[in-house]
């Protein structure tokens, strides 16, 4: 049938007051802004055998709308309210709402189209809907867009169910602009033989059709195209959540590959064709044995008919797991030759994480986003197994630490810290939820479960959990159910402290010497919340005595454990709770071991050990129990020896940290040379390209003398060179950002000289946002921040924390502190419209380069000042503010 015209606003109102007219009864909470959980409880209830079938037809001008049609079948247990389909802006958005093929009236909410219970049935229904899309989540640019639908933003696109316990059939029809491709869940339907009339395209790998004018509302197609324009088909999906579906279409380059007998394709936008020559079969391997891998163990096949992946260009993830169409960040994937050893790794266990998340998050999913973390912490639990086969030269305890710890005490040692598990309301705070805990402490514990349960019961559970769950829904108390017969251990205690919990244990080292020999030695566990709190773990101490060490296993289940082994020893010099480097909680060393850890941490050979008491030691810096230039001394005598480059990396990283916000403004300039000297003297002794990759990025970071700047503008300049570091794009790029917000005399001239030599246009975009945050002028500075408060200059997150980074740079920090109370105020708006999706990014792009009293009040004045934020986002503000509280304590002897 022919579409009937647009209804007139008019009639929209009569339509929305006859719909909720008979909807008195229904809670304001199943019509809120969102998706509360109370409506997605009660759909879950009552919708079941879920499908989609989504059309849009995509213009090249990405100001022009995007058209679109869906259709709804699905089984209904019909109640006396009306079905509430989520969808932001029905009112301007929605042309029409069919019911089977009857046009009906319906009503709107701000973000819901309700559909009267007249008008369905006990059973089979279809509800067809036609509209124009949001634009919020398709990521709209001059000649691609990508879909981003996690975690509710599915609705934003089309009219939905928008929750991840209703998973559904999805098939897919997008009419694109010629020249365009695509990809996305489903496989492609190729149309068949070549019409002579109509020759396939060759940029076109599916040959796909010429668009034709077709009726909307009639089956799967969207409204018709302009000439030219082609339609891509995609096969119906297995059963998938809303904020799995996705699509990517524009201008793209494919390259294809076969690996053990399955076919692989990535989409890409990358210009240089030498850089994908050498990534492309590194990229296919680590997909390849990924899968094989997982397939292994979890005794389940590939669960979805294909595995084609997009490189998105500045994207806001590292990837994000889409059964299909896995997206990656380009960068990620497409290394410089300059990459270091962590980048390398850190390649291969993104790309071991998203393919996890095919059985951990796809196949079977959490039933609300309460539950998010358990897909987050088997994907990267799985990425830490799946990626030592292929790197045996790398010590995996030390990088699955160095990995894990330092970003989870990050968040674990604020005051705004959080349980794994989380309480969640509405999926539109559902951003809130990410962050470190999830990710990087979660997979600690769940080694630690793994550890207690067994290694073959732990994934015997897990197998059953997969078979028992597949395209459905579980929860944590579901896995819990699995693994809890198989072991003595009283799962649901241990989960109600590690995973329900917030926090982390004070373990502190009693330590008794006598004669010159150990008389005892134990350790106390405590509650830094004074809780009462106790963390069963097992712990593994050291004793170092020289070059001799003595290792013991301990059950720390209550509050103190003795080492009864450990009297007698010779007096340590030093004991070190965490040896192992897999407990978990602030070590506090007794002042033995603490003066010991100072002045020989770089004596000791063991790699694990050396890098958890580097860990150990700055948590006692930040605790004000280690002075930062003794910390600093420590760096520099462990960085002239290190063999390991994980450590390096680690070191050098905390050593830019302790330079740039713990120590006051001239202490940092009377040791800019020294320091300077120390990482170019390093630089040029390292033999290892990717070391040396790491030591001229420390020395680039902390460049601050006249000789330093001049050296950087040399290298800028290609008059100068490293030996043994050839120097790519990225390099000039951040040096060339750096010059500038160090002011050096020709900084407009190197800013231009730069926008120049880049030839990709979506890295030159990205650099050409950044140029005025590093712009001298304070003028352009404040115009630039400003120009943040509109959603629209927000639409590329890494873009967006790139230049936040640079206008709150140290050296310039005492101007920028004026940007931190109206950044602060931006925070509820930037979570509303989830353009920044990480609101701890926004705010340690704000406050990490800032270290005064002053900027600290600016904190605590705003919180003061609104006693009833929400929680989340209080929490969020106050683990951005950790660090800004304790170096002005550290730097100043107060926080104003």
């Amino acid at each position: 049938m022919r579409p009937s015209r647009l209804p007139s606003h008019s009639a929209l109102v009569v339509g929305t007051a006859l719909a909720l007219a008979g909807c008195n009864r229904t809670p304001a909470s199943l019509t809120a802004p969102g998706v509360s959980r109370e409506l997605a409880r009660r759909r879950a209830a009552q919708i079941s055998d879920l499908r989609y079938d989504l059309a849009l037809t995509i213009p090249a001008d990405r100001a022009a709308p995007i058209a679109g049609t869906v259709h709804i079948r699905f089984a209904y247990k019909r109640t006396r309210d009306p079905l509430v389909l989520d969808f932001v802006n029905p009112l301007q958005r929605v042309q029409r709402v069919l019911a089977g093929d009857r046009v009906i009236e319906y009503g709107t909410t701000a973000e819901h189209i309700l559909v009267p219970p007249g008008d369905l049935q006990d059973g089979e229904n279809e509800i067809t809907a036609e509209f124009t899309a949001g634009d919020e989540s398709l990521n709209r640019n001059p000649d691609f867009l990508y879909t981003l639908f996690v975690p509710d933003r599915a609705r934003y696109a089309f009219p939905v169910f928008d929750q991840p316990d209703l998973k559904a059939r999805v098939t897919l029809t997008l009419t694109l602009p010629a020249g365009w491709v695509a990809v996305a869940n489903g496989p492609a339907v190729p149309r068949g033989p070549a019409d002579p009339a109509d020759p396939a395209d060759p940029a076109d790998p599916m040959n796909t059709a010429v668009a034709t004018d077709t009726t909307v509302g009639a089956g799967p197609s969207g409204p018709p195209g302009p000439p030219g324009s082609r339609v891509s088909r995609f096969a119906e999906t297995p059963p998938i959540p809303t904020y799995l579906i996705a699509f990517a279409a524009g201008k793209f380059k494919i390259e294809e590959a076969d690996r053990d007998g399955r076919h692989f394709r990535m989409f890409h936008r990358e210009t240089d064709a030498a850089r994908v020559r050498a990534n492309r079969d590194a990229i296919f391997d680590l997909q390849a044995k990924s899968l094989a891998w997982l397939e292994d163990y979890t005794g389940i096949p590939f669960p979805f008919p294909k595995f084609d992946f997009f490189a998105v260009p500045a994207f806001q993830y590292g990837g994000m797991e889409h059964p299909g169409a896995v997206f990656y960040r380009a960068s990620s994937l497409f290394l410089e030759p300059t990459a270091t050893q962590g980048e390398v790794l850190g390649r291969a266990s993104l790309i071991a994480h998203e393919t996890a998340h095919m059985w951990f998050g796809d196949l079977v999913t959490m039933r609300w986003f309460n539950d998010v973390w358990m897909k987050e912490v088997f994907a990267n639990f799985m990425a830490a197994k799946i990626v030592n086969p292929s790197f045996p030269e790398i010590n995996h305890e030390l990088r699955f630490m160095l990995a894990h710890h330092p970003a989870a005490y990050a968040i674990d040692r604020t005051t705004g810290t959080n349980p794994i598990r989380q309480p969640l309301a509405n999926l539109n705070e559902a951003g809130s939820l990410y962050g470190a805990i999830i990710y990087q402490k979660a997979p600690i514990v769940m080694r630690q479960l793994e550890q207690r349960v067994g290694e073959d019961t732990f994934r015997n559970g897990l197998r059953h959990y997969l078979e028992k769950f597949k395209f459905g829904n579980a929860t944590w108390s579901d896995l819990i159910a699995e693994l809890d017969p198989l072991t003595p251990d009283d799962l649901g205690a241990w989960s109600d402290i590690w995973v329900e919990s917030a926090g982390r244990p004070t373990v502190t080292t009693v330590l008794r010497l006598g004669d010159d020999r150990v008389s005892a030695l134990g350790f106390r566990q405590s509650d830094p919340e004074t809780l009462g709190r106790l963390w069963p773990q097992r712990l593994t101490p050291v004793v170092a005595n020289g070059e001799e060490m003595h290792r013991f296993a301990v059950d720390l289940a209550g509050a103190t454990v003795d080492v009864p082994g450990a009297k007698g020893l010779p007096r340590p010099v030093f004991v070190l709770a965490n040896g192992d480097g897999l407990p978990y909680g602030d070590f506090v060393p007794d002042s033995t071991s603490l003066q010991g850890l100072v002045d020989h941490l770089a004596d000791v050979h063991d790699d694990v050990v050396r890098a958890a008491g580097w860990l150990t030691l700055w948590d006692a810096m930040l605790d004000g129990r280690v002075a930062p230039m003794a910390l600093m001394t420590t760096a520099r005598g462990m960085l002239e020896t290190e063999t390991s480059e994980l450590t390096t990396q680690r070191v050098l990283s905390d050593l830019g940290e302790s330079y740039w916000r713990y120590l006051a403004d001239a202490t940092r300039d009377s040791l800019a040379p020294t320091l300077e000297s120390f990482l170019w003297t390093r630089l040029q002794a390292t033999r290892a390209r990717s070391l040396k990759a790491a030591y001229f990025g420390a020395y680039r970071s902390v460049a601050q003398s006249p000789a330093a700047m001049r050296r950087l503008e040399r290298l800028w300049r290609q008059q100068d060179k490293i030996g043994g570091l050839p120097l790519a794009e990225r390099d000039f790029t951040a040096l060339a950002l750096g010059l500038a917000v160090r002011e050096a005399p020709a900084w407009k001239r190197i800013l231009a000289g730069q926008r120049d030599r880049i030839t990709n246009p979506d890295r030159r975009a990205r650099f050409e946002f950044v140029i005025p945050a590093v712009s001298a002028d304070t003028a352009v500075r404040d115009a630039f921040f400003a120009s943040l408060s509109d959603p629209a200059n927000r639409a590329h997150e890494p873009w967006v924390l790139e230049a936040l980074g640079y206008l709150q740079h140290p050296l310039r920090a005492k101007r920028a502190e004026r940007y931190i109370l109206p950044s602060l105020e931006l925070l509820q708006e930037i979570q509303r419209t989830g353009d920044i999706f990480f609101p701890l990014g926004w705010l340690n792009g704000t406050l990490d380069g800032h270290n005064t009293p002053t900027a600290a009040a600016i904190v605590r004045r705003f919180l003061d000042a609104r006693p009833d934020y929400p929680a989340q986002l209080r929490g969020k503000l106050l683990q951005a503010a950790d660090g800004l509280e304790r170096s002005a304590r550290i730097v100043f002897g107060s926080t104003g």
